[in-house]
């Protein structure tokens, strides 16, 4: 049986992602950092549902050796990886010259620190089978930025640049790593957006609407899948085509 962990596996986009992986037969770690009781309740859908092995397990991304202990709990639990998804992070709007040195520590710490603590965790045992795939979730604004979310972009932008390096360093040892860019997606994150701003999104889109959270599931389970198994080092936009306007 394959094991995924999918970091923020509880969330808008990391539930759809747990649950796609969930109905192709994988046994599922979800990762929480507060929402515990969402976690736990999921992984009892997804093994009563889908009749795999599910559990959640606890993290605090700020913390690098929570990061670590929350791998080994799961290699205990279900077995090393052999699928990574680094979905987790966080967003906050607001002008460059008002984001504090705590504000941006805390953006660096979440949405990329703890990808490169797990990707350090995961590489031993892959390298050791000579086969996985690790999948990270950027941004669009990672790519093309975004006034008032210099903080996020930053961040979602080194996220492409640790997955280039590492498709590199670990492909020789049958390792892929690739990365999902998602544009404007049906989210809680989103969700401080007003209706209005919302539509206006929606028209600057291409396809004209916004996107679901399970086509990013889509996108991120195909690039970890063995259809994409001469695919490494890429970004994949699951943007209705906002960047190639």
């Amino acid at each position: 049986m394959s094991v995924v962990l999918v970091t923020g596996g509880a969330g808008g986009i990391g539930s759809e992602i747990s649950v796609y992986f969930a109905r192709r037969g994988y046994d599922v770690a979800i990762q929480y950092n507060s929402g515990r009781e969402r976690a736990e309740q999921l992984a009892t859908e997804i093994r009563s549902t889908f009749k795999v092995m599910a559990v959640a397990v606890g993290a605090d991304f700020e913390d690098e050796k929570s990061v670590c202990d929350m791998f080994e709990e799961v290699v205990k639990t279900l077995g090393a990886p052999d699928v990574v998804v680094n979905n987790a992070g966080i967003s906050e709007q607001r002008l460059f010259t008002d984001v504090t040195p705590q504000e941006w520590q805390r953006m660096v710490n979440v949405n990329m620190s703890a990808a490169f603590y797990i990707c350090q965790c995961a590489a031993p045992y892959m390298i050791k089978k000579q086969k996985g795939a690790i999948v990270n979730v950027s941004s669009m604004w990672g790519i093309s930025g975004a006034s008032c979310e210099v903080a996020y972009s930053a961040t979602k932008a080194g996220i492409i640049g640790m997955t280039k390096a590492l498709a590199r360093e670990l492909g020789p040892s049958g390792i892929r790593v690739n990365c999902v860019a998602p544009g404007v997606i049906e989210t809680k994150m989103n969700a401080v957006h007003s209706a209005e701003t919302m539509k206006e999104l929606a028209e600057e889109t291409p396809l004209c609407r916004i996107g679901k959270p399970e086509e990013v599931a889509a996108a991120v389970y195909f690039l970890a899948s063995e259809e994409a198994s001469f695919i490494t080092g890429q970004t994949l936009c699951v943007d209705g085509g906002f960047l190639n306007k």
